[in-house]
């Protein structure tokens, strides 16, 4: 993960809030029409998706390297991507968690959890994803691309 730095498009001021390994970041900008700080997420081949808060976005990311990347593209307003339902409870809980209509007490509700074990299927989640990047910086510090390894 790289410093953040300021990005300047058109008229909107952006700056790198996090980056991530395999093109994956997420940018921190003013929202033109409230003047409210918005995070951005970006990856290859995935529509953008925006977030209120920084903690939710860096989650979000955590979810799509859990999951080896995601498209949600096609799965609708309330859909989930099939690579989440696939990935197992706690990525699903971790998913739920960023989405709009949800917040950690509606994902125990779903489950039928105390909140504290939410929390750990997410510290479970953000902890593989943390794994994988790692994974992917040794390998490319090795000089051995990601595709290669596979």
């Amino acid at each position: 993960m790289s410093q953040p730095e300021q990005a300047t498009t058109g008229e909107d001021s952006e700056m790198l809030y996090e980056e991530y390994v395999l093109g994956v970041r997420i940018v921190e900008y003013t929202a033109p029409d409230t003047g409210e700080r918005r995070y951005r997420f970006h990856a290859p081949e995935h529509e953008g998706i925006e977030f209120d808060d920084p903690e939710l976005a860096t989650l979000y990311a955590d979810v799509y390297f859990d999951v080896n990347g995601f498209v949600e593209a096609g799965t609708g307003e309330r859909g989930v991507p099939p690579e989440v339902i696939q990935a197992g409870r706690d990525t699903l809980a971790a998913y739920f968690l960023t989405q709009p209509y949800t917040d950690i007490n509606w994902v125990a509700s779903f489950y039928g959890k105390k909140r504290a074990r939410i929390e750990r299927y997410i510290a479970a989640v953000r902890r593989r994803a943390q794994e994988i990047r790692d994974g992917v910086e040794e390998l490319e510090r090795d000089g051995q691309s990601v595709t290669e390894s596979r």
